[in-house]
């Protein structure tokens, strides 16, 4: 099978619904264990792990903050000594994406998405690595977003961090290059899941008609594109980030 990943484990971070349970579901197609991150709603968490289950995928659910140092090394911990590795860290998990002009923001608000974004892909980078470097194999796959390459106005805090992990993962892509790891990052455009679903219809549409190829992107196609770099054909592919849009940022 081509992109196969049996035998390796993966860890997604916010993976119980929209864009991180998607991503989790081609992982888990492709053959790899999956552990599933969740924080808030214990029920929809149980959920996706069911529904993974029902499909023949060896599966564990583990509630952490991502921006806990403690929680994010007792999350590591405990995938390893359930799976006896972890081998693809996928950071997805997100909070509150409000835009609004910068004057509205707030000093908390911009630590808050440095948090996720930068913060937290760290947590797990350096709980995960000593595994990784032992087996001489990895993957860091970061969800970023197209909203740093796109320039969106009134999202300075969101693109503020996703810039900065972006940047993080391309310096710790050549730190890591000779343990065997890779770091990749994968842009998605604007995917409807639930986090949208109260969204103005007018922005919808108006976005759908920016994009070349003429529809709307789904958490698969983000999937697809992790799986790739999660896989051993991408093993000469590091410090790299792809946009999953469509076409509607092709610089």
């Amino acid at each position: 099978m081509s992109f196969s990943l049996t035998n390796r484990v993966a860890l997604i971070t916010g993976s119980t619904r929209g864009l991180g349970l998607g991503i989790a579901e081609c992982l888990a197609a492709a053959g790899a264990k999956i552990a599933l991150n969740y924080y808030g709603n214990r029920e929809v968490a149980e959920q996706a792990r069911e529904s993974l289950l029902g499909s023949g995928t060896q599966v564990m659910l583990v509630r952490a903050n991502v921006r806990d140092k403690e929680q994010v090394s007792s999350m590591v911990g405990a995938v390893e000594e359930k799976f006896g590795s972890l081998d693809i860290i996928v950071p997805n998990a997100t909070g509150p994406q409000p835009q609004k002009p910068i004057e509205q923001y707030d000093a908390d608000f911009y630590r808050e998405m440095y948090e996720f974004f930068v913060l937290s892909p760290f947590l797990l980078a350096q709980a995960a690595l000593p595994g990784m470097k032992q087996r001489g194999w990895g993957r860091i796959i970061n969800i970023t977003s197209e909203v740093y390459h796109a320039s969106v106005p009134n999202f300075t805090a969101y693109v503020a961090a996703k810039g900065g992990q972006i940047g993080w993962s391309r310096s710790l892509a050549v730190e890591l290059a000779s343990s065997g790891i890779t770091v990749n990052t994968v842009a998605p455009g604007w995917i409807p899941t639930e986090r949208h679903v109260n969204d103005p219809q007018e922005d919808k549409d108006a976005y759908l008609k920016t994009i070349p190829i003429g529809r709307w992107g789904t958490p698969k196609d983000v999937g697809n594109a992790v799986n790739y770099f999660a896989s051993e054909e991408s093993s000469f592919v590091t410090g790299q980030t792809l946009c999953v849009n469509g076409g509607h940022t092709p610089w």
